[in-house]
């Protein structure tokens, strides 16, 4: 199932899937926002904007409008068949 990062809840997992062709997607790249890449959202501010995410041990936040450019897809959750 693929969604925006902005519609992602508190302590969900996903995969970024793709970014969005704006003016923004080199910077989102940059702070290491690609394809493949695994993050949490951690919280978000008491208004619903911004929102913060770990992102491979930093905390990275994120306004909406910048969430909203992040395709993101659920992460798999693979369990262990002992």
């Amino acid at each position: 199932m693929s969604k925006t990062l902005s519609l992602v809840h508190p302590g969900e997992t996903v995969t970024v899937a793709s970014l969005l062709d704006s003016s923004l997607k080199p910077k989102l790249m940059e702070m290491g926002l690609i394809t493949g890449k695994k993050l949490k959202v951690l919280f978000r501010a008491p208004f619903g904007d911004p929102i913060a995410v770990d992102l491979g041990g930093y905390v990275l936040s994120l306004r909406l409008d910048e969430a909203s450019l992040i395709n993101v897809s659920d992460s798999v959750r693979l369990q262990n068949c002992d």
